[in-house]
Formats: C-alpha cells, structure tokens, sequence
C-alpha cells in the first residue's frame, strides 16, 4: 500500500476519469461516503461538471435529505451515537426511491430529495427521469457496509486525531459511531477509492498493488 498526495483538483479529475470510463451505456451508482468533517459533499458536487464534460450526465443526492423522521431519529435523543449509527438514515427510502431504479433493471425515475429534516415533512420533490449513461453521486457518512446498492464507492477516511479536531463540538457526540463504523465496516479495506483527508488542502490517495 502506498500513499499518494495529490491536488483537490487532481482528485477530481483523476475520479471523473475513472467513473466515466466505466460502462457508459449503463447508469452508475456512487457512493461519496464520509464524515461531515470530510465533506463528501464538496467532493461529490466538484465530480459533477467534470462528468458532464466527458458526457457523462451526473445527478446529486445527499442523505441529509434522506433522514428518517424526528419521531424515529431522535426517540433516544438528540445525541445518541447508537441510534445515529443505526437508525438516523432512511435507507430503504434511499434504495427506494434512487439505488433500486438508478439500477441496471430499474426504472429509471428517482426521487433527489425524500424528506425535509427543518420542517419534519416529505420534501414533495418532483420525480427525475434519469438520462441514459447517468452517474448518480451520493454522498454522506456511513454509506458503506450496510448492503446499499452502489456500483462504486469512495471513502473519505480521516485519522481519529483529524476527526475529532475537525468536528465541531455540538457535533462530538457522533464521534462513537464513526469510531464503530471504522472498527465494525472497516470501509477502508474494501472502498474502489480511499482518500486520506487528514489535512483538507492536501488530499492523498491510497494505492494498493505494485
């Protein structure tokens, strides 16, 4: 295993490269997983115009909109780890809704946003027809690991030092999940891509092989 620093910029477009090299008369399923202390979002919406570029039409989902409702999320409240880790993320919405028809015998219609966490509603979001080839980018933390449908999958891996001091306090109390997810999902042994993400202005691939 090797560590390699690249540029923000040089990880976008080695990224873009790799995913639209892939089959392009078939949708692809992406993963950005990540802790919000390494952004997924900023990584998932920089692939976005690349994609385009190589003519690869590219939609964004989050899983921030993809909660489950208040009722549910915090029946063990606001600041449980536990049920952070396994009960804050509509799963089976998001494969209803977008992995199931973004799939190779799916439909072909997603729906981009689910749920509206400010008002604890249903985000009334139009449905989308995708386009042929389409690359649908999903992002957000604990992605990996749990049986979602992804055809590939990029994992943001921060050093417990660096995950700590880049969460911010009201948010330290998800530190114990994250902790678990690394020692139960090991995301970082299995990702298509691992990025070290220790220092955000300095990013480095991790290469396996020779």
């Amino acid at each position: 295993m090797r560590v390699r620093p690249v540029s923000f910029p040089l990880l976008v477009e080695y990224l873009a490269d790799r995913l639209a090299s892939r089959e392009s008369d078939t949708r692809l399923r992406v993963a950005v997983d990540g802790a919000d202390a390494a952004d997924p979002r900023r990584l998932a919406d920089a692939l976005v115009d690349p994609l385009r570029v190589r003519g690869r039409p590219a939609i964004r989902v989050d899983t921030s909109d993809f909660l489950r409702p208040a009722s549910l999320r915090l029946e063990f409240g606001r600041t449980n780890p536990d049920s952070f880790y396994t009960g804050w993320f509509d799963e089976a919405g998001l494969i209803r809704e977008v992995l199931a028809p973004a799939g190779p015998d799916g439909s072909g219609r997603i729906l981009e946003r689910l749920w509206d966490a400010r008002i604890d509603r249903a985000a009334r979001a139009p449905y989308r027809e995708l386009p042929p080839g389409a690359i649908v980018l999903v992002s957000g933390p604990l992605l990996l690991g749990s049986g979602l449908p992804f055809d590939f999958s990029v994992h943001l891996e921060l050093s417990p030092a660096a995950l700590a001091r880049r969460t911010p306090d009201d948010l330290a109390w998800t530190l114990p999940a994250y902790r678990r997810y690394t020692g139960e999902v090991a995301p970082e042994t299995f990702a298509d891509v691992v990025v070290r993400l220790d220092d955000p202005r300095r990013p480095a691939l991790v290469v396996t092989g020779p």
